[in-house]
């Protein structure tokens, strides 16, 4: 079963369900047409991380954004 991950800060609350849905439609259509594999074992994940959980030089992202 082919997993696609998607990993993705959350910002300004997040993605709606609306977009979660057509991301994963477009992505799960790509993954079709590309590799040729059944759409109905495609399994797309999206995992939405706080700014305050994910570091780049040693500071979190909205420390970064703070500093700009």
């Amino acid at each position: 079963m082919p997993i696609i991950k998607v990993t993705m800060t959350k910002e300004d609350g997040g993605l709606s369900v609306e977009q979660k849905e057509a991301l994963a439609k477009k992505l799960t259509d790509s993954f079709v047409e590309v590799v040729g594999r059944g759409e109905k074992t495609c399994v797309v994940t999206i995992d939405e991380i706080s700014t305050d959980n994910y570091a780049i030089g040693g500071k979190t992202v909205s420390k970064i954004r703070q500093e700009k």
